[in-house]
């Protein structure tokens, strides 16, 4: 099967510079950083390194309170960060940490993964949620570079494909010293995949950043002030309809309504735009300098790394993903600026997080416009005090936090 695997890899990467070109031309990729997927990579600082791995903006920013640990630590010189996407490239670049570089990701093909490992030399390979990629992890276990998954992830439907391979799953996952699952579910998969050593402390997304920068323009903190504010982050195709649909019935009834919308991926922008003109709303996408139209119905959020300081205005926040098959986005962001949650049925990814957040009777599941209609018609009616559980969440996150520190401190210790 690892042959076979080898095989397809080979075969893709003959068919690359064609799907690079398509993703070029639906912006999703570098073009100036393109090589390092390639076995062409950035000068490696000297001293001693240590490498997370994960495919986008959420895996990075799951692991931010990590990286501000050992920022600080003396053992450490450097830490190497890879991913897979443009976005997540963008909010890395935006960290002040000093010890941080970031390369993109290379392709799993045996020899580029060989000069990879041979270039960086990490002391310690971290790959985050369910980033599996066995061609890399055969080649870090031969070299004797120790590995952990930090914060698994593995959905019912990604342990059948993998289970449907025993031996191949085997083959990859007893690789791994260490697997810090991120929910109990994960934790049964684990062990029927092979893997050896896994311990369960809770998600580390519940963590966080300790310096945390919120920013938002003065004239657009005055608008939302008068206006009947609720918001759609992280929203995926359709999603952005399925808001719109909303706003147009709060509106008969709240005419000083504004509804904002934070797409998950911003390069579907024109998409967004286009399908809200049909529904003749008016929209105004987020620029500082620009100002903003009294009658703005829709207030699009188009760039990357501002979700967090709009979750400071809006305290009703739907979280996308959960009305699509995708499995739904991390609510933890939203409740820790006392935000109530609504979400669709789809929240496989998170369903120990929204089960908490149910039993704390600040999230609500729906399954229909009417349904959040109704929903969000009462929450800008209540004149209830709002259940303050943010300092819950952030014990919570400090405790996950400090284990998976410790354990990742003791495998380090050794090398």
């Amino acid at each position: 099967m690892f042959f076979l695997y080898r095989t397809l890899i080979n075969s893709l990467l003959i068919l690359s510079p064609l799907i690079i070109l398509i993703r070029l031309f639906k912006k999703k990729e570098d073009s100036k950083r393109l090589k390092e997927k390639f076995g062409f990579f950035k000068k490696r600082p000297k001293g001693k390194l240590i490498w997370f791995h994960g495919a986008s903006v959420g895996e990075f920013q799951s692991i931010v309170p990590i990286l501000e640990k050992f920022e600080n630590s003396k053992k450490i010189d450097h830490i190497l960060i890879t991913s897979n996407t443009l976005s997540s490239s963008k909010i890395i670049s935006k960290t002040k940490l000093k010890k941080i570089t970031h390369q993109y990701f290379p392709i799993d093909n045996n020899f580029i993964v060989k000069k990879f490992i041979d270039h960086w030399k990490p002391s310690l390979a971290l790959f985050i949620d369910s980033e599996i990629w066995p061609n890399m992890i055969f080649n870090l276990n031969k070299e004797k570079i120790p590995m952990l998954l930090l914060n698994a992830r593995l959905t019912k439907k990604s342990f059948k494909r993998w289970n449907k391979f025993k031996k191949f799953s085997k083959f990859v996952f007893d690789k791994f010293d260490l697997c810090l699952s991120s929910n109990r579910e994960t934790v049964i998969f684990l062990k029927k995949l092979g893997a050896k050593k896994i311990k369960y402390f809770g998600n580390l997304k519940y963590s966080q950043s300790e310096s945390e920068k919120i920013s938002i323009d003065y004239q657009t903190r005055k608008f939302f002030s008068k206006k009947i504010v609720w918001c759609a982050s992280s929203t995926h195709q359709t999603e952005e309809e399925f808001a719109c649909q909303v706003h147009l019935k709060l509106k008969k009834k709240y005419m000083n309504l504004l509804t904002v919308i934070i797409p998950r991926h911003i390069d579907r922008e024109k998409q967004i735009k286009d399908q809200i003109s049909k529904l003749n709303l008016k929209i105004h996408s987020h620029e500082p300098k620009t100002k903003i139209h009294q009658n703005t119905d829709i207030y699009l959020v188009n760039s990357f790394g501002k979700t967090k300081s709009f979750f400071t205005l809006i305290r009703n926040i739907f979280l996308g993903g959960s009305l699509i098959n995708h499995g739904g986005q991390n609510p933890l962001e939203a409740v820790r600026y006392n935000c109530n949650i609504l979400h669709g049925p789809n929240v496989f990814n998170f369903h120990e997080v929204y089960k908490f957040l149910a039993n704390q009777k600040i999230s609500k599941k729906i399954y229909s416009i009417n349904q959040a209609v109704n929903v969000l018609d009462k929450l800008f009616s209540s004149k209830k005090t709002k259940k303050n559980i943010k300092n819950k969440v952030k014990l919570i996150g400090e405790k996950i936090l400090r284990k998976n520190i410790y354990e990742i401190n003791s495998i380090l210790k050794k090398v």
